[in-house]
């Protein structure tokens, strides 16, 4: 659980839309807190921005699953072609493990961590 808190990095707003920092903090750990800038119109309510940047951790963790079980790190490229075939494999590698690992729970099976 987390409490969160937002405020404009921006005096002014182009077209309605503009920039904020939004804060974390552990309701357990007050020392535990994150940052991440955010973009977005005007009326965006901080419900919604917590939302999104929780999202964004979720992402990472994903990214994290894929470098440690399907070499999402294990590339050395020069080229964008390259790097793009390497990345897409790598995710869809992770997909498929996950789509595996899922439909084994739902059999009944045993969670291997």
């Amino acid at each position: 659980m987390y409490q969160w808190a937002r405020t404009p990095i921006r005096i002014w707003w182009e077209n309605g839309y503009g920039h904020w920092v939004l804060a974390r903090r552990s309701l357990t750990d007050p020392a535990d807190l994150a940052y991440c800038v955010c973009y977005g119109p005007q009326g965006t309510r901080l419900k919604d921005l917590a939302r999104v940047a929780g999202t964004r951790w979720a992402v990472e963790e994903c990214f994290q699953s894929a470098k440690g079980e399907c070499g999402l790190d294990h590339c050395q490229v020069r080229l964008y072609h390259a790097w793009y075939r390497h990345i897409t494999l790598a995710m869809a590698a992770l997909a498929a493990l996950t789509a595996v690992r899922a439909h084994e729970l739902a059999k009944g099976e045993r969670a291997v961590a």
